[in-house]
């Protein structure tokens, strides 16, 4: 199962990805809840629970949506259920904060609440003010094999690099701190568009789609790397 799964993300997760956010739905409005239907965020487009933050897998946490904000989430957060006025106040699937919301009612929480790590940033969210975010490889120690994600470098952490497993995930998965590393060029290899971070005796090999996303990705990291951050530095750093 855990192969079977695997394949799955590999190769449908990631087909959606290249796409950027252009296929993000957007958000109802907290006044539309439960009076407007909302458009579903795709089941390919996260890994994990948009609430918990959990992963999904096939057997013990399966993907729901939430008939009011469209979120997909685990059983567990969407075991509750509300009136919800577009549908002519039937009672449907919804998740605790819409069901709170939409009640008023109160949820003792079961478990103690998490700290909101560096990790446990939304890609959408962080993605939509990034300095730069695309679908990415990244390679293995031997280059042969690896693994295909959504990469973000957000606005207001411009010195680290997100790695998410999907889109439209609420937390990554790893960061990588830029600072002091190197940006390498690499040659074209069997139609691959190959750059590397370098820094000692670590080393991160990526794979963009085309050569334009792959100088891109190099001029935003080697800015980053140099520690620069602010757009009046970037502008003196062109003009040099």
């Amino acid at each position: 199962q855990d192969a079977i799964d695997r394949k799955e993300k590999r190769s449908e997760t990631f087909k959606t990805a290249v796409h950027g956010l252009e296929t993000d739905t957007p958000a109802l409005k907290t006044e539309e809840l439960g009076r407007r239907a909302p458009q579903w965020v795709r089941d390919n487009l996260v890994t994990m629970c948009m609430r918990c933050k959990e992963p999904f897998n096939a057997i013990t946490r399966r993907r729901h949506h939430c008939r009011a904000c469209g979120y997909v989430v685990c059983a567990r957060c969407s075991d509750y259920k509300a009136e919800l006025q577009y549908d002519g106040n039937r009672l449907h699937r919804v998740c605790r904060e819409c069901y709170i919301f939409l009640t008023g009612h109160t949820v003792l929480e079961d478990r103690e609440e998490k700290h909101k790590g560096i990790l446990e940033k939304g890609a959408a969210e962080v993605s939509s003010r990034s300095l730069l975010c695309s679908s990415l490889q990244l390679l293995d120690k031997n280059s042969k094999g690896g693994t295909r994600g959504w990469f973000v470098i957000p606005q207001d952490d411009p010195l680290v690099l997100y790695i998410y497993a999907a889109p439209q995930d609420v937390r990554a998965h790893t960061s990588i701190p830029l600072l002091g590393y190197q940006v390498k060029d690499l040659p074209q290899s069997d139609s691959r568009h190959l750059f590397q971070l370098v820094q000692s005796r670590q080393v991160y090999t990526f794979v963009a789609d085309t050569e334009e996303l792959k100088q891109r990705w190099m001029r935003v990291m080697a800015r980053s790397a140099a520690g620069i951050t602010d757009p009046e530095d970037e502008e003196e750093e062109d003009a040099d």
